[in-house]
């Protein structure tokens, strides 16, 4: 019953983009470079690495790491259900620019480039398989590192953060709470508890896809709280349009910072940045049958 019901979850929870809004193909210095990649039908950004990495599922996922020069922290971004990662591009350089962090995204089993059927299991596979990732090809230590969920991504977000002592924080963006009407099986009601960093939450009071208790909820539940952010009149998927989700978001990083050791910063070129104004809503959730 419950694989019957897991699958029944993952018709209704999870819209990969179809096609995919890009392709992958090795790197020209990637055959010496531990299998680099690079994304197709997009434009080229250097300061980017792509890679398709094993999880234990047996799916490859694609992830992409947008490396900052001052960079102390990493932020890795859990999107939502109906956007991969080409269309999260534009807002991850903002993201990266803004809040000078190192972005990390991947692309769940089933979604863009990456091999597989999307699930609730595999979201969690894939996670793992990108966080080994980070230690193993950025050095990226516990302490350095911020999950960000987005809508879907909280599952995937807070399966990892409840199993890192040492994690540096966690931004749960639109986040779910538990078993909403698509069936999505996740259970980030017990999970939540059991995180040991900073929890920040955002949440739109408008927001007509995830309730706006399903965030002032989570928040409650956060062993270590940070300063909410209500953004009064906000959706489900236009919350980066706001300015004060920018600012706070910056506030947040800011305070991490000064409890993040005091590492060098990783040496990369970033290309300048437009205003955050500038970035779409990204489609982050989405329900109804296909």
């Amino acid at each position: 019953m419950g694989n019957v019901t897991s699958s029944v979850a993952a018709r209704l929870a999870f819209f990969p983009p179809e096609p995919a809004t890009y392709g992958v193909e090795p790197a020209q210095d990637g055959a010496g470079a531990g299998g680099l990649l690079r994304m197709t039908g997009l434009s080229s950004d250097a300061g980017v690495e792509v890679r398709a990495l094993p999880t234990r599922a047996g799916t490859r996922v694609v992830s992409a790491f947008w490396r900052h020069p001052s960079a102390r922290l990493t932020l890795l971004y859990s999107h939502g259900n109906a956007a991969d990662l080409g269309q999260m591009l534009g807002l991850f350089l903002e993201l990266r620019a803004h809040l000078r962090v190192n972005i990390m995204s991947y692309d769940y089993s089933g979604y863009g480039a990456s091999t597989g059927k999307p699930s609730e299991y595999n979201t969690y596979y894939d996670i793992e398989a990108v966080y080994d990732c980070l230690k193993k090809e950025y050095g990226i230590e516990e302490e350095e590192l911020i999950l960000y969920g987005q809508s879907v991504g909280s599952g995937p977000t807070l399966h990892l953060a409840s199993r890192l002592e040492k994690l540096r924080g966690v931004v749960l963006h639109s986040g779910i709470l538990s078993g909403i009407r698509v069936l999505y099986p996740v259970k980030n009601i017990d999970k939540i508890k059991q995180v040991d960093c900073p929890v920040l939450v955002i949440h739109g009071t408008a927001d007509d896809i995830v309730d706006f208790t399903h965030g002032k909820r989570l928040w409650e539940l956060a062993k270590e709280k940070y300063e909410p952010l209500w953004v009064k009149g906000g959706g489900h998927c236009n919350l980066e349009t706001y300015p004060e989700y920018i600012r706070h978001l910056r506030k947040f990083i800011n305070a991490m910072e000064k409890l993040a050791k005091d590492k060098a910063p990783k040496a990369s070129q970033v290309p300048p940045s437009s205003s955050m104004a500038d970035v779409k809503h990204n489609k982050c959730l989405r329900f109804g049958k296909k």
